[in-house]
């Protein structure tokens, strides 16, 4: 049974986080072992979330137990994503240091969560500047969206690129394959994958609003597609459609929030139509 190790937020109240990677696993019967890096009521998009940043100190203590049950020798995947403070990223960069040590086939995927278009930098600068001094070199897969690839390519004031070449340029110059989300192209939107051999993207078409956790939620199905034996391309198509076809159906019902469970079944067979592009 595959096992990843998620280092991200947990919300109580919203689809966002650690929770929409744990449903895309689990849906690949993929185990998930999660270290909540912030302990939050909602969304901060609602309004005042609730809770708080975990201390240190409970976020080395959760780690510490994982690796003593003799977890990291069995984690065939790691994957980052929010943090509240570089003091968690002490941690999780020397955590993924012990469980390349205990298993050396680990795949080390680090989501760059830094901001977004709408809000811009969203966490703290010396946060955004470990992630990218320290963490980013670690991944064997980076996942930001497209403000966050101009910001890892550009620096804090650099323009993210929007058009594909560009894009698969930007991602390219960062050494290591790169799964960019929030790309649009013509009337629709996707994603890229992007690494030294090929560029290939996946477009849905758009829906009139969605809700937040998108971006969690393709990052978790492409890893469930690719841990499962899933070439990147094919894992690309599956995680959008599957993205895109949750969205429209929190459309159709009217959910102010992801309905991951109760559209199960897009996991298995997702109705949404996907354009793939290859560029290389």
């Amino acid at each position: 049974m595959p096992l990843v190790l998620v280092m991200s937020s947990f919300v109580a109240a919203s689809l966002v986080g650690s929770r929409p990677v744990a449903h895309a696993l689990a849906a690949r019967k993929i185990d998930a072992v999660v270290a909540p890096t912030t302990l939050l009521g909602r969304h901060p998009g609602w309004g005042p979330p609730g809770g708080g940043g975990v201390a240190k100190e409970l976020f080395q203590g959760m780690l510490d137990g994982v690796e003593a049950n003799g977890l990291f020798a069995l984690t065939d995947a790691v994957l980052t994503g929010y943090f509240a403070t570089t003091a968690q990223i002490d941690s999780a960069c020397t955590a993924i240091e012990r469980v390349r040590a205990a298993n050396p086939k680990a795949w080390i995927v680090v989501d760059p969560i830094m901001g977004d278009d709408e809000e811009g930098l969203y966490v703290k600068p010396d946060v955004a500047d470990a992630i990218m001094q320290r963490l980013a070199p670690m991944a064997d897969l980076l996942t930001p969206n497209l403000w966050e690839l101009g910001h890892l390519t550009h620096g804090r004031f650099g323009a993210a690129p929007s058009e594909p070449e560009a894009i698969i340029a930007s991602a390219r110059s960062l050494g290591r394959a790169v799964l960019v989300s929030s790309v649009q192209h013509e009337d629709r939107i996707g994603a890229l994958y992007v690494d030294a051999d090929q560029a290939v993207g996946a477009f849905a078409d758009r829906a009139p609003k969605a809700p937040n956790g998108t971006g969690d939620l393709l990052c978790g199905a492409f890893m469930a597609a690719r841990i499962s034996g899933a070439a990147p391309r094919d894992a690309l198509v599956e995680a959008v459609a599957i993205v895109a076809d949750v969205v429209r159906k929190a459309v159709k019902w009217d959910s102010p929030e992801l309905p991951i469970v109760a559209a199960r079944e897009s996991f298995d067979l997702p109705f949404a139509h996907v354009r793939r592009i290859d560029w290389t």
